[in-house]
């Protein structure tokens, strides 16, 4: 969800290996059965020559608005192509210019969210709301800082306020469910089951809700993953988010080294735009912690 072979099996082998000592290499190494494996998402050759000729531009004579956009421009180019720390310092350039773009704020906010320095995340996304009380992803974003920083109540607010305005997404539905099951399982899986009515039951994240709901099986969800995808649709994006929410999946039922093994297989897409890869490099790092402080 955007808020996105012979070379690429042996990566996967590696990187899936690239875990720390704390656990067994056998327990570790091993591919989830069914899994499939996709090139690695490559930049758009579009983004090297607009940021080519960004760059030309910064150097010409423009008033502060035109710097803000072209900033922040840069910076969201920076973002979707995994430079983050990059992408960071042109939002930064860009409020200094203009102050009042929500959307460099959201941009900071996710990005403070993913260091998990959540005072700065709160403080990014509120500034966004107040600029712009309909922001498109602003409440998802914030919602999803809190259930990170285990504010789980706050979350599940702002999550359900983001679904009341597309109640057919089945991302938001998802993402409510991960909040509500934090304070009450029983309870999360009832709102499941009445939101994913409401949703298209031939969209692929659908499917997703299905397997949290315990109608669908693991190996029927891997099965169906690669199947009708649009055309508009990439095969790694789809794998990104599959495998994003079967790491949660995995957590959820207490399979933490297979879900360590589905983050990572997320990250591999290299589909940097979507929250899916945005957080799972988070997830990654919280199960060796816990793991870590188990021994």
């Amino acid at each position: 969800m955007q808020v996105r072979t012979s070379s690429a099996f042996i990566g996967a082998l590696l990187l899936l290996g690239a875990v720390t000592g704390c656990a067994s290499q056998n327990s570790v190494n091993q591919l989830p059965d069914n899994v499939v494996l996709a090139e690695p998402e490559r930049a758009e050759f579009r983004y090297e020559i607009e940021l080519a000729r960004i760059a030309q531009m910064l150097g010409e004579d423009l008033t502060q608005e035109q710097q803000a956009e072209l900033y922040y421009r840069r910076g969201a180019l920076y973002d979707a192509v995994g430079l983050r720390t990059l992408a960071r310092m042109d939002f930064t350039r860009a409020l200094e210019y203009n102050p009042r773009l929500a959307d460099a704020y959201n941009f900071l906010g996710i990005q403070y969210t993913q260091l998990e320095e959540f005072d700065y995340a709160y403080e990014a996304f509120d500034s966004a709301i107040e600029l712009d009380p309909e922001h498109r992803y602003a409440y998802l974003n914030r919602g999803i800082a809190e259930y990170y920083d285990a504010r789980t109540e706050l979350s599940q607010e702002d999550l359900e306020f983001h679904l009341e305005k597309e109640p057919e997404d089945p991302y938001r539905v998802i993402w409510l469910f991960l909040a509500e099951y934090e304070n009450d399982p029983e309870q999360a899986q009832m709102s499941l089951d009445k939101n994913a009515a409401k949703l298209d039951k031939s969209e692929w994240g659908y499917q997703i809700t299905q397997l949290y709901a315990g109608k669908l099986t693991k190996e029927a969800f891997l099965q169906r993953m690669t199947r009708n995808l649009d055309d508009s649709e990439k095969l790694t994006e789809r794998l990104c988010e599959a495998y994003f929410y079967l790491g949660k999946y995995m957590q959820i039922k207490g399979e933490q080294l297979e879900a360590m093994n589905y983050f990572k297989l997320a990250l591999m897409t290299n589909v940097y735009e979507f929250v899916e890869h945005r957080y799972a490099s988070v997830e990654l790092t919280r199960i060796r912690e816990a793991i870590l402080s188990n021994q």
